[in-house]
């Protein structure tokens, strides 16, 4: 096993997680894959905005569990799931930390999207 870093967000790397507090809807040429008023704001130092979906306000016949993970110091292991949709898929374009690190605890049961796989409108 690595020993890997196990970082926590301070005045140099900030981390928000916060309600979105208004409607996020996920699209794939043109149908909804994903619509919630429950979505959380993930803003990571001066990444752009991330929105974090609840797992439940998916359409889960589009998701399929991929073996793709990836770590991130600040929030842990990521996992990933591919969009299928009939012939078309999009490989590893939805990730979600099963077990985030206490810092973004509440994105546990939430995923999040490519923006360049999917639409994602706000409002």
């Amino acid at each position: 096993m690595t020993n890997r870093p196990h970082l926590v967000p301070d005045a140099s790397h900030p981390i928000t997680v916060t309600p979105t507090d208004r409607r996020v809807v996920v699209t794939r040429h043109g149908r909804v894959i994903a619509e919630t008023d429950r979505a959380l704001t993930l803003q990571e130092a001066s990444y752009p905005p991330v929105q974090y979906v609840p797992l439940d306000d998916v359409d889960a016949s589009v998701l399929e569990r991929t073996d793709h993970a990836t770590y991130c110091p600040y929030k842990g292991d990521a996992g990933y799931y591919s969009l299928v949709d009939g012939d078309a898929r999009a490989e590893n374009a939805v990730w979600t930390y099963d077990a985030p690190y206490d810092a973004v605890a509440p994105i546990a049961g939430h995923v999040a999207f490519y923006p360049n796989e999917v639409e994602i409108s706000v409002s």
